[in-house]
């Protein structure tokens, strides 16, 4: 019999464990539920372990055991997917990523610079998240699981053209474009994206 996949919920930059919340609870009860927060983005406390991204990863990679998963993510959070997905390919079954960069460089894509808005947001969040520069252009390829691209139209920090280019990259993907949608739209559209995603993951 197989194993019941996990879902594991990541955030953005904001970090709120809740983020994902309203999706999560429409998913129902079936599967085991992990909801991740950043420690000392947002408006998390920080950890002496959690000081960079590759230490976020690590966070994720330690709660992955012999069960598959399925990773739903957002913004920065769908960086830490992709490389989580790079390192454990067996182990990850799906992926949802929404307006994310998932690690391709996005500035020459049409995004929008978010850093100055976060850090007035979010004064107190660590200031590591304003160095990454990582570009996994040349290693999306090899990620044939299951993608689900959810992009908003109204997105600047992220706009749909990120969401093409990694449509272009990633040999078993889907995009699915939200009229009107924002950076926030998983959890501000939650009713309207839930059942494009329970498809994806079922």
């Amino acid at each position: 019999m197989t194993a019941v996949s996990r879902l594991f919920f990541l955030p953005g930059a904001g970090a709120d464990p809740g983020f994902w919340r309203g999706v999560g609870d429409r998913l129902g009860d079936a599967r085991d539920k992990v909801y991740f927060g950043w420690p000392g983005l947002g408006h998390q406390p920080p950890r002496p372990d959690a000081s960079s991204l590759d230490d976020l990863v690590r966070l994720v990679e330690t709660k992955l055991d012999s069960r598959p998963v399925d990773l739903l993510a957002q913004s920065i959070g769908g960086l830490i997917a992709m490389l989580v997905t790079l390192h454990h390919p067996g182990k990850v079954r799906r992926l949802v990523l929404s307006v994310t960069s998932a690690g391709v460089p996005m500035a020459r894509l049409g995004a929008s610079d978010w850093r100055e808005g976060y850090y007035r947001e979010y004064p107190d969040a660590a200031s590591w998240p304003r160095d990454i520069r990582a570009d996994l252009s040349g290693e999306l390829p090899r990620v044939t699981q299951p993608v689900l691209l959810l992009w908003g139209d109204r997105d600047s920090i992220s706009p749909v053209s990120v969401g093409e280019y990694l449509l272009a990259l990633l040999p078993n993907a889907r995009l699915h474009v939200v009229r009107g949608g924002e950076h926030d739209l998983v959890e501000a559209r939650a009713d309207e994206v839930t059942p494009i995603i329970e498809r994806h993951l079922a």
